[in-house]
């Protein structure tokens, strides 16, 4: 019996997924757990395997399609099965010039596919600008994929999804409006260019106010310096397309400015030897001291700092919401983290209840994850405050961008040996180094500057802080 696989749903904020790379073709034979093919979120990357034995009979959808969660994307079967029942609609591949029977878009889902359907009909006109502006508002990757497919003029678009974000119903909007490039211009292009065709459209002549970039891929073998091609292009990856959005955006629309400061490192580090010290000489067997399980690291302590210091300063862990702020009671640490497909920020929840063995397992089992890519989309949300350490690169300062709609994020920096004056003779110290950028729009310098030194303070006293807490 033949059986479908559908866009799995990862975490309840997902509503579609992009296809990334497909690892089997119409005709492959697959065993059950087999990697079939490779999807992202705008947060991460999955692979999904095989739920049975059998011969992949269909394909619906290509890679670098944005694809609906639970649609069927694939049918398993025997040879010469039937699988025209399981087309989807809007299916790119196989089934693409075939009308897909209305009871079987979504697997086990028909009650809230039309529930969707209703409400899409009862929804308000989408407005469209007037006036061709350039293109500084987010978009979806389901719109960006729809608008390129459509050659939709996204100059024109007016965002009407969550924070101005253009979803898909504004590029439907754009192509009931006639607000297209011409076909042979394509879609593809710097939205700042004035389009001279017919109602501003792009056409070819249009591209030439721009650099021409071509798109190719170029292995690069192991030849003479002579025969090297002199670049490669490589096409971006959805995550990272999504990043530069997002910071583009949160750049373009805060007024963020960064303060820089350092404190003495001195009892964050006695208090780790202290640890180290009572590990070694066996006390968490003898005295059950659960803390020298792991020795806390330094952006552990920061991270615990962060979340007993922040809610004295309610601006600092809060979200900037148009006309209001909203103050939260609890602190959310996003947690910012390197990993092979970009920079993601999962959330250690309600951080201030913790404890620091606590936030400490959090934060390498949520990292762990992060870097595998099987981390959750829901953990990668809600963060009330961020911090980002480059400590460990040598970095002594930087200028941190800020993950909307927080107000605030945390840079850590390296620590160093410094001096300073004590009873006229030149003392060194370890300093660390802090850069916090806030949102000046939400908080002013002053209460900005007062947390800094509120959680320099802490760090200069930590073992007193344990103590309190």
């Amino acid at each position: 019996m033949a059986t479908a696989v559908i866009m799995p749903r990862q975490g309840q904020s997902v509503e579609s997924c992009l296809i990334g790379e497909w690892h089997v073709r119409r005709g492959d034979q697959v065993k059950k757990d087999d990697p079939l093919f490779t999807y992202e979120t705008d947060k991460a990357t999955f692979d999904e395997v095989s739920p049975v034995d059998g011969e992949v009979i269909a394909v619906f959808f290509e890679e670098g399609d944005d694809v609906p969660v639970l649609l069927n994307v694939l049918v398993i079967g025997q040879a010469g099965e039937d699988w025209k029942e399981f087309i989807p609609e809007g299916a790119s591949a196989d089934g693409a010039d075939q009308t897909a029977d209305a009871g079987s878009t979504k697997v086990d889902a028909p009650e809230k596919s039309q529930a969707i359907a209703a409400h899409a009909v009862k929804q308000d006109p989408v407005p469209i600008s007037p006036k061709a502006s350039p293109v500084d508002a987010p978009i979806s990757p389901r719109a960006r994929t729809l608008a390129t497919k459509s050659k939709a003029d996204l100059r024109y678009a007016s965002g009407s999804g969550p924070g101005g974000r253009i979803i898909e119903r504004d590029i439907n909007a754009l192509v009931a409006a006639g607000h297209l490039a011409t076909s042979a211009a394509g879609a593809d292009y710097t939205a700042g260019i004035s389009g001279s065709g017919i109602g501003g459209r792009v056409r070819v002549d249009d591209l030439d106010q721009i650099p021409a970039i071509s798109v190719q891929e170029t292995p690069a073998a192991s030849l003479p310096l002579s025969e090297l091609p002199e670049y490669e292009d490589i096409k971006l990856s959805g995550i990272r397309k999504i990043i530069g959005d997002a910071m583009h955006s949160s750049l373009t629309n805060m007024a963020q400015l960064t303060l820089n400061t350092s404190f003495d490192a001195g009892d964050i580090i006695e208090f780790r030897n202290r640890l180290k010290e009572a590990k070694t000489k066996g006390l968490d067997q003898l005295l059950g001291f659960s803390l020298l399980e792991k020795v806390p690291t330094f952006n552990d302590i920061i991270l615990y700092a962060v979340s007993r210091t922040v809610l004295r300063y309610p601006d600092c862990n809060a979200h900037l919401l148009d006309d209001k702020m909203r103050h939260f009671n609890h602190v959310h640490l996003g947690m910012a983290v390197d990993t092979p497909r970009g920079l993601m920020v999962p959330v250690i929840r309600n951080a201030d209840s913790m404890s620091i063995r606590e936030i400490a397992a959090e934060a390498v089992s949520l990292a762990e994850a992060a870097q595998s890519g099987a981390i959750n989309p829901d953990l990668l949300s809600g963060s009330t405050i961020t911090i980002s350490n480059l400590g460990s690169l040598g970095i002594e300062s930087f200028t941190p961008v800020i993950n909307p709609p927080e107000t605030c994020l945390l840079g850590v920096n390296n620590i160093s040996t410094r001096l300073r004056m004590e009873d006229g003779e030149a003392v060194p110290y370890q300093a660390m180094g802090l850069s916090l950028t806030f949102d000046h729009r939400a908080v002013d310098g002053a209460p900005a500057a007062r947390f800094l030194q509120g959680l320099v303070k802490n760090l200069e006293n930590f073992q007193l802080l344990m103590m309190e807490n």
